[in-house]
């Protein structure tokens, strides 16, 4: 097991802190959001809009579960939580890292959540994907980081202690 997999809401800061992580901790990154885009060949709000969220949620699945990664941190869609087979396959690589950030936070950090190509139903509001989310991002976390209030170094440094880098 040695990859670091980084979970959490849209806007937590998975990617963000995914780069800075696999910098400290020599690691290789990879974004799931981006390989989906590129298997696709387009970006993930036109997969929402053209063949709608339950085909982006499969193509994650499928992403998902080709990962064959050694020695990366790697940042997941905020939907990846919904497929329990990709979850198994990522513990199998290594931790589950929960990046858990308030609502409140999150509403000051996610603007434009209607352009992010959301993996949830048509209509749904940042306080119904957070009340849908949180609880499966706790069930699959071998870790809960709580980002509110702390910086990027911060939370880095609980992730290190906790994998035992």
């Amino acid at each position: 097991m040695s990859c670091i997999v980084l979970v959490g809401m849209p806007g937590a800061g998975k990617s963000t802190i995914g780069v800075l992580l696999a910098k400290e901790t020599m690691k290789d990154f990879v974004d799931t959001d981006v390989l989906i885009q590129v298997r696709a060949n387009q970006s993930l709000q036109s997969i929402v809009d053209n063949s709608g969220y339950l085909t982006l949620r499969q193509l994650e699945e499928e992403v998902l579960l080709n990962l064959s990664l050694q020695n990366h941190v790697i940042a997941t869609g905020g939907s990846a939580v919904y497929s329990d087979a990709g979850i198994a396959h990522l513990k199998k690589l290594g931790p589950v890292i929960y990046l858990k950030v308030s609502l409140e936070e999150l509403k000051r950090r996610v603007q434009n959540l209607p352009k992010r190509g959301i993996a949830g139903r048509p209509g749904i509001t940042l306080d119904e994907l957070y009340e849908e989310r949180c609880p499966l991002y706790e069930t699959y976390a071998d870790l809960i980081v709580d980002c509110d209030g702390k910086t990027p170094e911060q939370i880095i440094d609980e992730i290190e202690k906790f994998v035992g880098s």
